[in-house]
């Protein structure tokens, strides 16, 4: 039996998750979360988000040993989000697992913040080896494994689809609160009328700047005049984004000859994403996977599980080592705890 807790920080959701391996079964004991909220038609900037962290991240890992009834003692291993995100938010969460492992003479993991996300959603949906679509506000990738790495077959020549959805809710004002992403899905709930916007798909690469820049100056000329609703930009965009998401993901399941699609990630909570690569899915006698916002959204408990893989092969980082990066490349990673 070992017991991991996780820390993620890498953008503006502060998680602490404990988690429990034991003979093959897994069982989560704590995943608390707190998001730093910014006023509509404002993002999080760097600096903010890290002082919310700091501020934060004492009171959420007491509630998280509270809920999973344990003390410093009983925890095997500290793990936490090396990469990638944003430095700032990254470094101040880092700091604090250095502290807790010379504090408590625990052994430190970092762990690569997208594989988290695989490796939780392979464990809540039990995918033996899907297609990954990882999509969330710093990343859009599509991912199968071969030899040990997730190989990257496709991803965001620019801007990520999160970022694309982040920064038109802001041209609308709308509200960050649960997220500005899932108000633009509720948005989108009410919108009929589908307004053509450019479909950037280059091969196994999508590109979302230019459909924003497009749909942002469709939004300031017709918006004032009544010739378009905020409902139905929404609906049009995500129409538009989604379909092209679900092209390359069919791309790559048909390349590795896989049954099974992942979401992953934050946006891949959005229900309409979800629909859209279920009917792919069905066409294809395969199966779509994807869980719950728990899950979805940056969490603590992700960083735990994939962390708590990697040090069950022996594998642990040196505090000198301990530092975190931007850039951290899914591919970079080796998967020793699979041999598939």
């Amino acid at each position: 039996m070992v017991v991991a807790i996780g820390f993620e920080g890498s953008a503006n959701k502060l998680g602490v998750g404990i988690i429990r391996h034991d003979n093959g079964t897994v069982d989560i004991l704590a995943n608390v979360r707190d998001t730093y909220i910014t006023p509509p038609g404002q993002g999080f900037l760097p600096r903010e988000t890290a002082e919310h962290h700091r501020e934060c991240i004492l009171r959420v890992l007491q509630q998280a040993l509270k809920d999973a009834n344990m003390t410093p003692k009983d925890i095997d291993v500290i793990c936490f989000t090396k990469g990638p995100g944003m430095g700032a938010p990254l470094t101040s969460v880092a700091v604090v697992a250095r502290t807790l492992s010379l504090l408590w003479n625990k052994p430190l993991v970092g762990v690569n913040h997208c594989i988290g996300h695989i490796e939780m959603g392979r464990q809540v949906t039990k995918a033996s080896n899907p297609v990954v679509l990882y999509v969330s506000g710093g990343n859009t990738q599509v991912i199968a494994y071969s030899q040990n790495r997730y190989r990257i077959f496709g991803e965001t020549l620019d801007i990520a689809i999160g970022n694309c959805l982040d920064r038109f809710a802001r041209i609308l004002n709308l509200s960050n609160d649960p997220s500005p992403g899932y108000n633009i899905e509720q948005c989108a709930k009410k919108g009929s009328k589908f307004i053509q916007l450019p479909y950037t798909v280059k091969g196994m690469d999508v590109s979302f700047s230019g459909i924003l820049s497009y749909i942002e100056t469709l939004a300031k000329e017709k918006l004032p005049t009544g010739e378009v609703t905020p409902e139905d930009l929404c609906y049009s965009l995500q129409e538009t984004l989604f379909a092209m998401l679900v092209e390359i993901t069919e791309r790559a399941m048909a390349h590795v000859e896989s049954n099974e699609v992942l979401l992953v990630g934050g946006v891949g909570c959005n229900v309409r994403l979800q629909e859209m690569m279920g009917q792919m899915s069905e066409q294809r006698n395969a199966v779509t996977c994807a869980t719950d916002d728990r899950f979805c959204i940056d969490n603590g408990i992700m960083i735990a599980h994939a962390g708590l893989l990697a040090y069950q092969t022996g594998f642990t980082t040196p505090l000198e080592k301990s530092t975190c990066t931007q850039r951290f490349r899914t591919d970079e990673v080796y998967i020793a705890w699979r041999d598939d």
